[in-house]
């Protein structure tokens, strides 16, 4: 399936000699670059590339450059850019019927939710849009559970986080972290959260014998920190003790699900089932966004109508993009692509890790990071040097760079990746 697939890739990728040919407007990098700094807030620091084309696992720059994305849009992109199938179903549902609030029912709902709810063995879902809302969706549920079944006095709800955690930027989100470029200034924060250390099943137990908590959210592997591994066991022990105690699990997978280390989700490495899953990202094919908070009827029965909605959630756009994402993950087996990839690409980085430039590689399937020597280089430096050598990166932490590539890259690309890495690195040694 997959070969089919990078064969209309090289079809409709070959790069045309001229982009104002193709009615891209003739705009200079240093032009479109200042165009978007005077215009939108100054809230990111992109590398200083402006990109006007992607396909498959490439990308292209306005002045015809081309490169290899191993960001994939923080992992949205896991099918790759402009998946044929992908496409072909936004199209057409775009002209059939985009959108109605659910003030209605519609036919494709129904479809998606069964889809999404049979694959991943849950009852029932609450459709969303973003990661963050989805999260917030499952926090919300927590805390009506929590009064409901678990009997916690009234406002006395706590949810338990880990620290380092990433989960998106609203004001819950960021009542929740432990990074001050995400909290500073943004006070008061939200009553009834608290963080523990991540992969410390000791600190969780200890924290979850108040009988006041009613949930535990974490990243099976944190990304946004840095692509952290627990321990293996970590999650078994998870399950575990929130099982002991009276307490959901909610495994936030936005960024691990839909194959992207090798597994469906990452909680399949250990064989382990959340009270909620949460999806996004790759849920919407990096086309439309589209997230989901599953769980079973236990759960979600405590929310009846008025208690929690979202306008553009389970929008029949959205719902059929996602159910193509769904059947392009198991049909083309790219968890299984995703593992197998990841395993070639660890093996080689591990060759460069020598402390000189390169302190740590790690990561499972295709989300993996390594640890820059920052007495040699900064990450946005070497992220420089891959960019000029044709990858694109984004450092996270300073010392941090995440390689996450579609999940569609096939071994001869990612020999090739290896190559400028290996490269890009060595030209600071």
């Amino acid at each position: 399936m997959l070969s089919k697939f990078h064969g209309f890739l090289r079809h409709c990728a070959k790069t045309p000699k001229s982009l104002s040919s193709q009615g891209i407007k003739a705009l200079s990098t240093k032009q479109a670059m200042e165009r978007e700094y005077n215009y939108t807030a100054h809230n990111y620091k992109p590398l200083p590339v402006v990109l006007c084309k992607g396909q498959g696992i490439y990308v292209w720059d306005i002045e015809g450059k081309k490169y290899m994305d191993f960001l994939s849009g923080y992992s949205a992109n896991n099918f790759g850019h402009c998946h044929p199938k992908i496409i072909e179903t936004l199209q057409k549902q775009v002209t059939t019927l985009h959108h109605v609030s659910r003030a209605f029912y519609s036919d494709i709902l129904g479809e998606y939710a069964e889809k999404v709810t049979k694959l991943f063995d849950y009852d029932k879902i609450v459709p969303m849009n973003t990661g963050v809302e989805a999260d917030d969706t499952a926090c919300k549920l927590s805390r009506k559970w929590g009064y409901r079944r678990k009997k916690i006095p009234k406002n006395q709800a706590k949810i338990v986080f880990c620290s380092e955690n990433f989960w998106g930027r609203s004001l819950a989100a960021v009542s929740a972290s432990t990074d001050p470029d995400a909290f500073e200034d943004y006070g008061p924060f939200m009553p009834g959260f608290t963080c523990i250390h991540y992969n410390d099943l000791i600190a969780l137990e200890k924290a979850l014998q108040d009988p006041n908590v009613c949930a535990f959210m974490v990243e099976p592997i944190q990304g946004e920190a840095g692509v952290v591994v627990p321990d293996a066991g970590y999650l078994k022990g998870v399950r575990s003790l929130c099982t002991k105690y009276n307490v959901l699990w909610i495994a936030d997978e936005v960024q691990t699900g839909m194959g992207r280390t090798g597994k469906r989700l990452a909680v399949d490495h250990e064989d382990v089932k959340p009270d909620i899953l949460v999806l996004g990202k790759a849920l919407g094919g990096g086309v439309y966004p589209v997230s989901v908070c599953l769980a079973n009827d236990n759960i979600m029965t405590v929310l009846e109508p008025g208690t929690h909605g979202s306008t553009f959630g389970g929008n029949p756009l959205g719902s059929k993009v996602a159910i193509t994402a769904l059947q392009v993950m198991e049909e083309e087996k790219l968890a299984e692509n995703s593992e197998k990839m990841g395993q070639i690409f660890r093996d080689e980085l591990k060759t460069l890790k020598d402390d000189r430039v390169v302190t740590d590689v790690r990561g499972k399937g295709l989300l993996n990071a390594i640890t820059i020597n920052r007495g040699v280089a900064e990450g946005w430096d070497v992220c420089l040097k891959l960019k000029e050598n044709g990858l694109l990166a984004k450092p996270t932490h300073r010392d941090i760079i995440r390689f996450s590539p579609p999940l569609i890259i096939t071994e001869e690309q990612i020999k090739q990746s290896i190559d400028i890495i290996k490269r890009s690195i060595l030209s600071f040694v």
